[in-house]
């Protein structure tokens, strides 16, 4: 049985690499959520609260089953890529 993984993208309006990211993640065919953090303040609070960081994006990929996510804070496809092959369900 394979897990089911989650992704969730933070993001705001006119950012170029949340735009990049979301792209990305289209092409490949991985379903994601958005949390828009462009006019509210306290979403950018709750991102230095878990993770130290005020900007976006940030992506957390994980499994709603069990509450475990991990976040992608650094700017690159690069850093998202080896992330979710860390996080592919193993199905073999």
């Amino acid at each position: 049985m394979s897990k089911k993984v989650d992704v969730v993208v933070w993001s705001k309006q006119g950012c170029s690499y949340c735009e990049e990211v979301k792209t990305y993640l289209q092409e490949e065919g991985l379903s994601y959520n958005t949390v828009d953090v462009t006019h509210n303040d306290a979403f950018r609070d709750i991102l230095d609260t878990k993770y130290g960081v005020r900007y976006v994006p940030v992506i957390e990929i994980g499994s709603s089953e069990n509450g475990v996510y991990k976040a992608v804070t650094e700017i690159g496809l690069e850093h998202l890529k080896v992330a979710l092959a860390d996080s592919a369900p193993s199905h073999i």
